[in-house]
């Protein structure tokens, strides 16, 4: 039926609230302290919760303190605010900081239990949809970010977890590392997924054209202007938008953005009529966008507006065991465009990829696996098909210390290939003990010692 967390500093009103739902079949918990309720929210031997109702007058934290708090930590858990000092300002407020409903005291039992209904019901719905547009994009979205590192899954869960909301999403990470990538993978987990994703890299335009792209202009608006031209942003109406390296961004362009996100509309130049959008705000940058403000090259409102949910994607040298796969997925892709045979790598190349720092991350991988497949002369690519700077890179003199991120052992390393290929092949064993070049009964081997049923179950 589903679990629900009743918040209220008034303990007759959690026994009440909790008699009353548990008699609906709901499993219902009641706790009065705001503060033991993030520790209970936080706490895994808790379980997942459905839904929160809370009281919005408390003394340890406001209902809507206590709703930005959790939305931080769990943006996909439904929200009730209950309140005996009911007014449309404050339930407005409620709503913009993300709560499904408000209802005021006395209230109606009926009008609880149907709220409460309608609230679970449209999250059933939500979790079926995105089950199904996750199985509809095996074939794109988080299936294209090639990894099974901690860090890849964990960014793997949290991508999955706000996709479903209309929050803004910052994504941090350096050039190359797959920002547009998990930017399209939330599009594709959305709830907008069969709406249109129009993107736009802020760094690549002068000001002038990034502007007129942006909002669109009328005719007559500047020199050339011969037609109404619409911008991107209202091309990607009830879709997402991407803004890729918005550090980029100028300021005068930065005020209309904000300008946009708090009413959005649109004005395109030269026009003095407003069009109405609505558009998920998704934004990326490698800039340390904290800095930037600091030296007022960046507004401070619009970082704030953007940094609702802040994604930090890791460096390929911070999840080095993921280089063995993503290396064979290249390959692969580089033989198929070029036309010949799959190739395979000698020991030699494995390990001075592994070796090698990545300042390029996987763009540069990807670089410099076509570029090996390329020079390679037979079906075996060699330590000299690769580029010198890998060949003679050493990642502590890279990365200037010994403590640096070192290349993980080799059974580390068999292992993140191995799973992989089994999720490539569906975990039809015959096929991935092919493809890995071993027999089904040294897979089965590797299987069992090294638990890979049980971790891609996690």
């Amino acid at each position: 039926m589903g679990k629900i967390l009743i918040v209220d500093d008034e303990h007759s009103m959690c026994q009440f609230m909790e008699i009353m739902l548990a008699k609906e079949g709901y499993n219902v918990v009641s706790e009065p302290s705001a503060n033991k309720v993030l520790k209970l929210l936080d706490s895994p031997e808790s379980g997942e919760f459905d839904l929160v109702i809370a009281d919005l007058m408390m003394p340890e934290m406001s209902g809507i303190d206590l709703l930005e708090r959790t939305k931080k930590a769990k943006p996909d858990l439904d929200f009730i605010i209950m309140t005996a000092f009911g007014s449309i300002e404050s339930a407005v407020e409620a709503l913009k900081k993300g709560a499904t409903e408000y209802i005021t005291k006395p209230f109606q039992v009926d009008e609880v239990k149907h709220t409460i209904k309608k609230c679970l019901e449209k999250r059933r719905v939500i979790h079926e949809n995105r089950e199904l547009r996750k199985k509809l994009s095996e074939s794109g979205g988080l299936a294209k970010f090639i990894g099974s590192s901690s860090k890849v899954v964990e960014l793997k869960r949290m991508v999955e977890r706000i996709a479903v909301t209309d929050s803004t999403v910052l994504i941090k990470g350096e050039s190359g590392c797959g920002k547009e990538l998990i930017a399209k993978a939330i599009h594709d987990l959305s709830p907008r997924a069969d709406r249109p994703f129009v993107s736009i890299n802020c760094g690549a335009l002068p000001e002038t054209l990034l502007e007129s792209e942006l909002f669109g202009y009328k005719k007559g608006a500047f020199t050339g202007a011969n037609k109404d031209k619409t911008g991107l942003i209202q091309t990607a109406d009830q879709g997402s938008f991407f803004l890729d390296e918005l550090g980029n961004m100028p300021l005068s362009i930065q005020a209309k953005l904000l300008r946009v996100i708090e009413q959005m509309e649109v004005t395109p130049l030269g026009d003095t009529k407003r069009a109405p959008v609505n558009v998920r705000l998704i934004a990326a940058t490698n800039a340390d966008l904290e800095s930037v403000v600091e030296s007022g090259d960046f507004r401070a409102d619009l970082f704030y507006r953007l940094n609702v949910l802040p994604i930090l994607i890791p460096p390929l040298r911070e999840r080095a065991e993921d280089i063995p796969a993503l290396v064979s997925h290249f390959v692969k892709r580089s033989c198929e465009k070029l036309g010949c045979g799959i190739k395979r790598l000698s020991e030699s190349v494995l390990t001075a990829l592994m070796e090698y720092n990545w300042p390029g991350n996987v763009r540069e991988l990807e670089n410099a696996i076509e570029q090996a497949t390329l020079l390679s002369t037979g079906d075996l690519i060699n330590k000299n098909d690769l580029s010198n700077c890998i060949v003679k890179s050493d990642r502590k003199e890279v990365t200037g210390s010994q403590d640096s991120v070192l290349t993980p052992p080799l059974n580390v390393m068999e292992e993140a290939y191995i799973l992989y290929v089994l999720n490539q092949t569906d975990w039809n064993k015959t096929k991935a003990a092919k493809v890995l070049g071993i027999d089904a009964s040294t897979l089965y081997r590797k299987i069992d010692r090294y638990k890979l049923k049980e971790k891609a179950q996690r």
